[in-house]
């Protein structure tokens, strides 16, 4: 788990400090020039309407603009065909994520990385077995778009 913690905090550091396009520029408040939360410290939320996943904003404020957050799904979640509005960019810390777009099916494991821009559509899922944890970089607020008004959540 320090392995994960460690590998986090370093992408949470590139991501807020580095440099990059203008895109890049996030609007969140002032971050010290050290931050330090330990796995213990963390805290978990239920994602409202999306039984199976929790989440824990560790910068920013995710119902009103740019974040990063950890977000755990039980194993076995599913989130039919959907979008985000803001772009996002993200790590798999554990379990085996299971992203589909343009009928393609990307099973990641730890370590892996994704992105989705421009509202692109996809479903996820959380393997049987473990659960998942992925850190996001999040451009914006967080919301989850359905392709049609299906029941997201566990199996």
């Amino acid at each position: 788990m320090k392995k994960i913690m460690i590998i986090a905090l370093s992408f949470l550091a590139a991501t807020a400090y580095g440099k990059g396009k203008a895109d890049m520029s996030m609007k969140m408040n002032k971050m010290p020039e050290a931050v330090f939360i330990e796995s213990k410290d963390m805290k978990w939320t239920a994602a409202e309407g999306l039984p199976g996943l929790q989440t824990s904003v560790i910068q920013g404020d995710a119902t009103k603009g740019p974040h990063h957050a950890y977000m755990k799904f039980t194993a076995g979640f599913t989130a039919p065909l959907h979008h985000h509005t803001a772009d996002h960019y993200a790590t798999v810390l554990a379990g085996t994520f299971i992203l589909t777009a343009d009928g393609v099916e990307h099973r990641l494991p730890p370590g892996s990385y994704f992105s989705f821009k421009n509202k692109k559509m996809h479903s996820t899922a959380c393997a049987a077995g473990a659960e998942c944890l992925i850190f996001s970089d999040v451009r914006g607020k967080w919301d989850v778009v359905p392709e049609k008004q299906n029941t997201i959540g566990s199996k």
